[in-house]
């Protein structure tokens, strides 16, 4: 059997993303398809994938082993096209297991979110295939800084990343992470934007949630390429660090009441 899931972003909600799998298999002359959404939990070897609602299926009858064969060939060549990642077929894909109800826990944290600057032109120049075997590199060059940083992965989206330091001194160590990917990123000719900010989380299992991840996300959306943005509450935390932050203004940021103050690492 042959499995495929893409994690894609939506441009509109910065901190949403939607996942799709789909796989295929062959029995003699028959193939049987099934596809659907998809909800990720963690990363890397701890990775869980699970069927947000009944997949669909479809099922092809042929008149020959070999007119099968071929048509599983061919569709799996266009699900690479499509910039699915091929996933072992030990992977498991099963139905959402049923959430127990659990309080969320309030951390303070530094959240980071990344992604690429202009990732549609890129993938129009490089096309499908170079430009996943980049992806791949990018988020290795994230990993590797986050785990330099001690920084936590939360999730990844279809060129981004969203991260999480915890307590007060994680907004120094957010902020010297950001400005390592942002030079690493370079030798791959990608251009980031990324934004910070520190106030209270929920944690409920390995996700985190409240205003302050809708804060981040926001100020994200507020820088250029090339740019890391970071609010006035991580600004204050890292105050007698000897960074150097430069005022830009304040601004409002879509879904918060108040405007917030930003600060750029030159």
């Amino acid at each position: 059997m042959a499995k495929f899931l893409r994690v894609g972003v939506h441009d509109s909600n910065v901190g949403g993303y939607t996942s799709k799998a789909w796989t295929i298999r062959r029995i003699g002359s028959t193939a049987i398809l099934k596809w659907g959404s998809v909800e990720v939990r963690r990363a890397g070897h701890g990775r869980r994938i699970y069927w947000t609602r009944r997949p669909q299926h479809k099922t092809v009858r042929f008149t020959s082993e070999k007119r099968a064969i071929d048509y599983v060939k061919n569709a799996i060549v266009r699900r690479l096209g499509h910039r699915y990642e091929k996933l072992a077929e030990s992977v498991r894909i099963g139905p959402r297991p049923v959430s127990r109800r659990v309080e969320p826990v309030r951390v303070l944290a530094t959240v980071l979110f990344v992604d690429i600057v202009r990732s549609t032109e890129k993938v129009a120049l490089l096309g499908d295939h170079r430009w996943n075997e980049v992806l791949t590199r990018y988020y290795a060059v994230l990993r590797r800084e986050l785990r330099a940083s001690r920084g936590r992965e939360v999730t990844t989206t279809g060129d981004g990343m969203h991260a999480t330091f915890e307590g007060q001194p994680g907004a120094l160590r957010a902020i010297r992470c950001a400005a390592a990917i942002r030079q690493a990123v370079r030798t791959l000719g990608l251009e980031i934007r990324a934004g910070l900010h520190t106030g209270e989380c929920e944690l409920v299992g390995d996700s985190l949630a409240g205003i302050a991840v809708h804060i981040g996300a926001r100020v994200m959306a507020r820088a250029g390429a090339n740019e890391v943005l970071v609010s006035s509450m991580v600004k204050d935390l890292v105050g007698r660090s000897g960074i150097k932050l430069e005022d830009r203004g304040a601004h409002k940021l879509r879904g918060v009441a108040e405007k917030w103050r930003l600060y750029g690492l030159p």
